[in-house]
């Protein structure tokens, strides 16, 4: 699972931060956001309604960019090379476009008619 990969990643960067009390806070939010992001896909995947699912699927784009906040934090305060984050960045970037595409569907779905 995709997002799964990602809160890996979030979790092993979180590991490699400096010490300092600057990065170990800001790491402490990218951990919480950056790791969510899994556990609502989960939890939308196997919503009731397309509605329910779409919701959730706002979460995972909220924490995703959420994310991406701490992570430009950490390069532009120089606790990490942007050389560094610019793959995780991309990958967010990537599962933001997905994610913002499926709630799209899901919306589109939920506001089609019922022809049976």
């Amino acid at each position: 699972m995709r997002t799964k990969a990602y809160a890996l990643r979030i979790i092993k960067l979180y590991g490699a931060l400096p010490k300092t009390a600057e990065a170990q806070v800001i790491g402490q939010q990218l951990l919480r956001s950056g790791t969510s992001v899994g556990a609502n896909y989960r939890e939308g995947s196997r919503g009731r309604s397309n509605a329910e699912m779409a919701a959730k699927f706002d979460l995972c784009i909220q924490e995703l960019d959420e994310t991406a906040y701490w992570l430009e934090l950490l390069i532009e305060a120089g606790l990490v090379a942007e050389s560094l984050l610019a793959p995780l960045l991309d990958e967010t970037s990537q599962l933001i476009a997905m994610f913002t595409s499926a709630v799209r569907k899901l919306r589109r779905k939920g506001a089609a008619p019922n022809h049976d």
